[in-house]
């Protein structure tokens, strides 16, 4: 049985932002056929940033601790810095996931990516980067 962090057993307990947005800007979905995860999330984007982020999962507790952590690493950032969200920064953030549901952070990076990739599909829309002065830190 796996060994779960208290980050990523507070997330399945209490997650945040569960739910759609009604009327979105962007919405990606995916699912694993092996274990059954299926998560899709909900974007409001406003001048190319995140404004509100929400997700619906069917899954195991990883799969909806994923989800919870995602949507909050996603809130307020730009489209830019959101694709930047993966992974293994996913794991990070809940400070580790067991090898066996490791795919979880998968599902949830590339659910938000395929709602970004979604709202850029339409008309007149495109990730608009701000050019950094050299002394400048991301």
């Amino acid at each position: 049985m796996p060994v779960y962090s208290d980050k990523v057993m507070e997330h399945f307990m209490n997650p945040r932002n569960v739910g759609e947005i009604e009327n979105p800007d962007g919405i990606g979905e995916v699912g694993n056929p092996v274990c059954g995860d299926m998560m899709t999330f909900y974007i409001k984007v406003d001048d190319n940033q995140l404004s509100d982020v929400k997700f619906k999962t069917f899954g195991c507790g990883a799969a909806i601790a994923v989800s919870s952590i995602v949507s909050e690493m996603a809130m307020g950032k730009t489209l830019e810095k959101a694709r930047k969200i993966t992974p293994a920064l996913v794991a990070q953030e809940l400070e580790g996931l067991p090898k066996n549901k490791y795919h979880c952070s998968n599902l949830g990076a590339q659910a938000l990516n395929k709602a970004i990739d979604d709202y850029l599909k339409k008309p007149g829309k495109k990730v608009k980067s701000k050019k950094r002065r050299k002394d400048e830190k991301e």
